[in-house]
């Protein structure tokens, strides 16, 4: 009789850092992206775990998978920064977060037979003081399409960044100290 084999996670996005981070780690997973309407408005910690939930129940096909949604934000003063949709507003984003200390929340949850576990990770992240050149420069170079915040800290979007309090990893876009939390399972015993 041969040994059953798992099935594996499925990953509710289509990120690349975050398949990126599931593949360094070596967890099996596929990939199913959700379409959903993001909320944007309301407590950020809330806002991004209830985004991770809506993620992982769209992408939920049988109640025996284990699905994992996971949803990044970016917020200031109680404001959200989602994704700029123009290089306007990637602009205006930077000029926010420029001088700033702001917070990237990480909303995630995991479906699977044994039912819903979700957590919501924080990390501070100060910015540098941004001229326009600045700015202008790298919002150019178009890193800031499609990410939280309008930059990505895993790319030039560092060079934005003065320091950082927290899990890097949750800034990239899947905090793994929260993940393994809540999927221990996913991860090789510790010794």
């Amino acid at each position: 009789m041969a040994d059953f084999e798992p099935r594996p996670l499925v990953l509710a996005s289509g990120s690349p850092q975050r398949r990126a981070i599931l593949e360094r780690l070596g967890v099996r997973f596929v990939v199913r992206p959700a379409r959903i309407e993001e909320l944007e408005r309301g407590e950020p910690a809330e806002v991004a775990l209830e985004n991770a939930l809506r993620k992982a129940c769209a992408a939920r096909k049988h109640t025996e998978e284990t699905v994992l949604g996971c949803d990044t934000l970016v917020a200031l003063d109680g404001r959200i920064y989602g994704k700029p949709p123009d290089e306007s507003a990637a602009r205006a984003t930077l000029r926010a977060l420029s001088g700033a200390a702001h917070t990237v929340f990480s909303g995630v949850a995991l479906l699977s037979e044994a039912g819903e576990r979700s957590a919501v990770a924080r990390t501070q992240v100060s910015f540098r003081e941004c001229g326009e050149e600045l700015i202008d420069w790298y919002v150019a170079g178009g890193e800031w399409q499609g990410r939280a915040g309008g930059y990505a800290i895993q790319g030039l979007g560092a060079l934005l960044v003065r320091e950082i309090h927290g899990d890097y990893e949750n800034v990239v876009g899947l905090p793994l100290a929260i993940l393994l939390d809540i999927c221990p399972e996913l991860f090789p015993p510790s010794s």
